[in-house]
């Protein structure tokens, strides 16, 4: 098992990012709330990691804090909970946020999130209860720094569908943020910002 890399950050395409590691480069996928936390490209970086393997491919996975990896690692013993799916999680919700989503048992918040339907949800409240009760060790800092240049809209867009949102959904979030010319970063979190309940309980319209 791969439990971490130290290199240098090539390339940074959420939720793609490339680590070179003493001359050997990394394919990493990385949820946006690691990637916000990054460095500029060509800085050094250090990621946690968690590698998956099945028969027709490796992928490994990167993140900021020892939270992420952690929930992210409960999220795949969840059945019915792939890499893909726990990566949407990580990306649209904070670690705290859905540590306190499973503890409210509020299935309208989570079925917001990428790839998560009712029935998932109300499964994750039921597999995750346990798991993520006590303190809140789960919850790790995480800070956000600039992300490489580009088509903010492209990269967001791109970076939407990748985490599991459909090409039309991730259209429509990105039209209802205005255009102010935005980082790409910026452009992300006011996207997951707006597509996010205003309030615990709100009712997800499901």
């Amino acid at each position: 098992m791969i439990g971490f890399l130290r290199g240098t950050l090539i390339q940074k395409e959420p939720p793609l990012l490339v680590v070179d590691v003493q001359g050997v480069g990394y394919e990493v996928e990385a949820p946006l709330s690691t990637c916000f936390g990054l460095p500029a490209v060509g800085q050094p970086v250090q990621l946690r990691t968690h590698l998956v393997i099945r028969e027709d491919q490796h992928t490994l996975f990167g993140f900021g804090t020892e939270a992420e990896r952690r929930l992210f690692r409960e999220l795949l013993k969840v059945s019915g909970v792939g890499a893909k799916m726990a990566l949407g999680v990580l990306s649209g919700i904070s670690v705290e946020g859905f540590v306190r989503c499973i503890e409210t048992e509020d299935t309208a918040s989570l079925v917001r999130l990428p790839g998560i339907g009712r029935k998932t949800a109300e499964r994750l409240v039921v597999e995750m209860r346990d798991r993520v009760s006590g303190p809140r060790a789960m919850a790790g800092p995480g800070g956000p720094a600039p992300m490489a240049a580009g088509d903010a809209r492209t990269e967001a867009l791109n970076a939407l569908i990748a985490l599991g949102y459909k090409p039309p959904e991730a259209r429509r979030m990105l039209d209802r943020v205005p255009d102010e010319g935005q980082a790409t970063e910026e452009l992300l979190r006011a996207v997951l910002r707006a597509a996010a309940p205003k309030t615990p309980g709100a009712s997800d319209g499901r």
